[in-house]
């Protein structure tokens, strides 16, 4: 049995301070957990250097002046944060989260005047995905919920807020046998998945949805570029549910999923080809510090 994220031991860095992981509490009345008034971030460490870890701080910063509060450290210091707690912990190849929100001074909708906190953990995590089926190719149910219109909720930040519908989405995925969800957006077009960006292939070309109503993932930047690099054309643009029949491959990106290969989306098939395989490798070669160093 797996041990509990309440009792893993090492170290976790809570508003400017290392402290054992099961002494970092929270109050049970705050704000960021009855009101989702939180932000996050996923990254990877990969030989002890976290793959961007610069962008990933400066989109924590933005996302949580999108909810209108103000992490109060700069991103030099959670970047600093971040290496003091994948070194401290002994975990060079880790997953590390970020997380703020307001604190527990006021409970209503309103919250203006309530502490706002920050705190950075580090775990093993090896592959978000059986590994055995990234290459071969995971299925993807379609999702019952969609991705909100961006006039009726703050898309384009990674707030807790807008994960309920994942949770709820992946869980249904899972009960049905598949590994994830696809997301339409509200207008019944192709979003994404529920913690990862979507690509398709057709006569090698690359078509990926726009990101207006969800995040422009970074590693969903790193992968154009990377087929950019290789001559790949890549276009971004609205692509309709009765499109899937058309496209040969299929593939998600993720800092959790990496780069993965889909087999099946709903009723629909694709056969995880070499386009998706030259990426998944161009990935892990550009993750490695010694890759970028180069």
């Amino acid at each position: 049995m797996s041990v509990p994220f309440d009792q893993l031991p090492g170290m976790i860095w809570f508003d400017g301070k290392l402290v054992p992981g099961p002494e970092a509490r929270i109050h049970v009345l705050t704000h960021g957990l009855h009101y989702a008034s939180a932000v996050f971030e996923g990254e990877r460490a990969y030989g002890g250097e976290i793959f961007k870890s610069t962008e990933h701080s400066e989109r924590l910063k933005n996302s949580a002046k999108i909810l209108d509060f103000e992490i109060p450290y700069s991103v030099s210091e959670i970047d600093a944060a971040k290496r003091l707690v994948i070194e401290k912990n002994g975990m060079p190849d880790s997953y590390v989260r970020a997380i703020a929100w307001r604190g527990s001074e006021q409970l209503g909708v309103s919250a203006q005047n309530n502490a706002i906190h920050l705190a950075i953990a580090a775990w093993q995590w090896p592959s978000y995905f059986d590994p055995e089926q990234r290459l071969k190719g995971i299925k993807l149910d379609l999702a019952e919920y969609r991705r909100p219109d961006p006039r009726t909720a703050p898309c384009l930040a990674k707030a807790a807020g807008l994960y309920m519908i994942c949770t709820v989405s992946k869980h249904r995925a899972e009960r049905r046998g598949f590994a994830d969800a696809m997301m339409l957006d509200w207008e019944g077009r192709v979003a994404e998945c529920t913690g990862a960006n979507i690509f398709f292939v057709k006569d090698g070309k690359i078509h990926t949805p726009i990101a207006d109503c969800f995040l422009d993932g970074i590693t969903r930047r790193t992968v154009i570029d990377l087929a950019k690099r290789r001559g790949f054309e890549v276009i971004e643009r609205r692509i309709m549910p009765d499109e899937l029949s058309n496209f040969s491959e299929c593939f998600i990106t993720g800092t959790a999923a990496e780069v993965t290969a889909v087999a099946q989306i709903d009723t629909w098939n694709f056969n995880p080809g070499g386009i998706t395989k030259q990426l998944m490798d161009d990935y892990t070669a550009e993750v490695q510090p010694k890759s970028r160093a180069a």
